[in-house]
């Protein structure tokens, strides 16, 4: 398939390849084109790591901070350049170009992670070109690229500490006229939990595409994935992790998600210098959260409400989603102004709906049906419109334009008491990137934008159908970097800034649930990403990365409940972030270590210090681990690998939630191979 921002010359001569949106592209001439940081994970990386989740995998990726939750990030919760990494609100998550979030207009929740396990690679794209997507690419876009069929059956099968074990099949067939390929992607897995959490995991994958006859590729892919999850958001009182850090405080307590998707995919090379690209896409989300209620929180630990028929002992909080949309973008290349362009045009029509319900039982402790006792239906309709073209006005210099406009209109209906109400916004969004060739080692890259991220339905809109007339939160970004290669050395530097306009804020004293909400609050996130790599030869590679994030922190007199916590530093929002890698590969022979280095970090916006006796306020200290990873090719049909993660056992707290601590995970360890027919 040809990139995103490139043709090929050559229609007739190329193998078909499955068509599907690129954030970036391949290769370094597309790289180079985006006046923003980039970073890309290729598959020979993922295959060093071993990651253990997408989450796991872009903690190497500089800017990015994660928060660890049930341990496999099956919730993931990511961050970037200082933004709250909480259900990875402020950014935009893609696969294959086709948004992951279930309600990108309802509330931009992460409750699902797409499977690493299916990856080719991954890319993260920050600054102006961010624009061609949206909403919500305040933080930047990571697109996850799905493997391509191959030809042939591959079985995987991997062992680990905590009751871990998975088994894998990938299998793939090619026409013998090579004009068309298909193929299967299956993983299941389960094991005890880092925290006496089990799980019981199921992904599946049909992949394949055709070519419609010289100049035009038809692909279409369908997943389904369901997981049961003993996890919970009661975490530890302090005491508890002292004692013993892998204690489930909620053992009644399951996660269940279940997925199905579907994507369409059309490319047309309509001219050398024309292309069209087509996604349709859909799909649907069963989120239940099944949660015993709490009597009472101690130093000593939690508490629940007896199952005695007396009270509600356990409530179901689940939630359906469904999604779908169609994305089109046309691509031409031209000369005009005296210069040569390139220019994209797009439209997007995208539709999120939610029925929120909460059922409850007085009197089975692992119910799973109930009294229906909160209904609440949620809808989102949008349209974008967005283009951009870049000017090459020399050799070495470029700049692009790009404007994005985002109509949308939202809608909630309680379904109890019939109560309604709607919002609508619409964002416009300009964009400016400049990328400068200064010698054939180095390159200079500019960009200034407007970002947004839509207000949550239940937050614009309130419970009784009011209009909360709530704007958009708002910021102005702006980077400046360098990067490039010097013999053996890779290097690329970001300096940037994000001034955030507007945040959505409770308007009361309390501040509390259900409190009315208004537009107020300005925060600044400054800082500086770098990165490096240097190939020291005989098999030998170091690779290093660091983000710097001096400033975030709220800046205006009114933020949250009418406190005043202007110039506190943000929540989860560490100063540094370092990531340190040494790898060596040598004939069938490759391995790593990998270490990566977390500063302190504030939970609360009052920047309390000291730990609470419930453990949910404090600082969380800084804290460094050590992964380790190997693999062997004994053959075309054998591999053999192994990773240690958390080397040392260090024992760190990942986050302190609203009950609670959650640990990191301590030192595990997997084993496997994989055999190809």
């Amino acid at each position: 398939m040809a990139a995103a921002l490139g043709f090929s010359p050559q229609l007739h001569a190329r193998e078909v390849e499955l068509p599907t949106i690129a954030v970036v592209g391949e290769g370094e001439r597309a790289m180079a084109k985006q006046p923003g940081s980039v970073s890309r994970l290729s598959k020979q990386d993922l295959e060093l790591a071993q990651p253990a989740s997408t989450q796991d995998a872009l903690k190497a990726v500089p800017g990015i901070v994660v928060r660890e939750e049930e341990g496999y990030g099956f919730i993931p919760n990511i961050g970037m350049r200082g933004l709250n990494p909480n259900r990875s609100q402020k950014l935009l998550v893609l696969e294959d170009g086709v948004p992951v979030a279930p309600g990108l207009f309802l509330a931009n929740e992460s409750y699902y992670s797409p499977r690493i396990e299916r990856m080719e690679s991954i890319e993260v794209l920050k600054g102006a070109a961010g624009l061609r997507y949206g909403p919500t690419t305040i933080g930047g876009v990571i697109n996850y690229k799905t493997k391509k069929p191959e030809e042939g059956v591959k079985v995987t099968g991997k062992a680990g500490t905590h009751g871990y074990r998975l088994l894998g099949l990938d299998a793939g067939g090619v026409t013998s006229s090579g004009d068309a390929v298909g193929g299967i992607s299956l993983v299941t897995a389960e094991g005890d939990g880092f925290r006496h959490n089990g799980f019981k995991m199921n992904d599946v994958v049909l992949k394949g595409g055709m070519a419609l006859g010289d100049r035009q590729w038809l692909s279409a892919k369908m997943s389904y994935y369901d997981n049961d999850i003993n996890t919970s958001y009661v975490g530890l009182r302090p005491s508890e992790y002292r004692n013993d850090p892998s204690k489930n405080p909620a053992p009644h307590d399951h996660f269940l998600t279940n997925r199905t998707s579907f994507d369409l995919n059309h490319e047309w090379d309509i001219r050398p210098d024309v292309k069209l690209q087509t996604v349709a896409y859909w799909s649907q989300l069963e989120r239940d959260y099944w949660r015993r209620e709490v009597a009472a929180s101690t130093a000593e630990g939690t508490t629940f409400k007896p199952c005695d028929g007396s009270v509600n002992c356990m409530v179901g909080r689940n939630r359906s989603f469904e999604m779908m949309g169609a994305d089109s973008r046309l691509f031409v290349n031209f000369d005009g102004f005296g210069i040569r362009n390139e220019a994209e045009l797009g439209v997007r029509l995208h539709r999120d709906k939610l029925s929120n319900q909460t059922v409850s039982s007085k009197t089975d402790p692992d119910a799973r049906t109930g009294t229906l006792t909160g209904d609440d239906s949620q809808e989102a309709d949008s349209v974008a419109f967005y283009g951009q073209n870049r000017f090459l006005l020399t050799e070495t210099v470029a700049t692009t334009l790009g404007l994005r406009i985002e109509s949308y209109d939202q809608k909630r209906r309680n379904e109890l008491t019939q109560a309604s109400g709607q919002s609508s916004n619409t964002e416009v969004m300009p964009g400016l990137g400049v990328t400068w060739q200064l010698s054939p080692q180095a390159q200079l890259f500019a960009g200034a934008y407007k970002a947004f991220s839509p207000a949550m339905v239940a937050t614009a809109i309130s419970s009784s159908g009011q209009d909360q007339e709530l704007d958009a939160e708002r910021s102005n970004n702006v980077e400046v970097g360098i990067r490039g290669t010097v013999n053996r050395w890779q290097y690329e530097a970001t300096a940037f800034q994000m001034d955030f306009s507007n945040q959505i804020v409770p308007q009361s004293e309390s501040g509390g649930v259900g409190a009315t909400v208004t537009n107020a609050g300005k925060t600044l996130h400054r800082g500086v990403e770098t990165a490096v790599g240097f190939d020291f030869g005989q098999g030998w590679r170091l690779n290093a990365n660091a983000t710097y994030v001096p400033t975030a922190r709220y800046n205006s007199q009114k933020v949250v409940s009418g406190v005043d916590r202007q110039g506190n530093r943000l929540p989860y929002a560490p100063e540094l972030v370092a990531n340190l890698g040494v790898s060596y590969r040598q004939g069938a022979f490759q391995g790593s270590v990998f270490a990566h280095h977390t500063s302190q970090q504030y939970v609360d916006p009052e920047n309390t210090r000291t730990e609470s006796v419930d453990g949910r306020r404090g600082l969380i200290p800084a804290y460094t681990t050590f992964n380790l990873s190997a693999n062997y090719t004994l053959s075309k049909q054998v591999k053999f690998f192994g990773t240690v993660r958390n080397l040392f056992d260090k024992k760190y707290i990942a986050s302190r939630n609203p009950d609670g601590i959650f640990p990191g995970a301590e030192r595990n360890a997997e084993v496997g191979m994989s055999y190809k027919f």
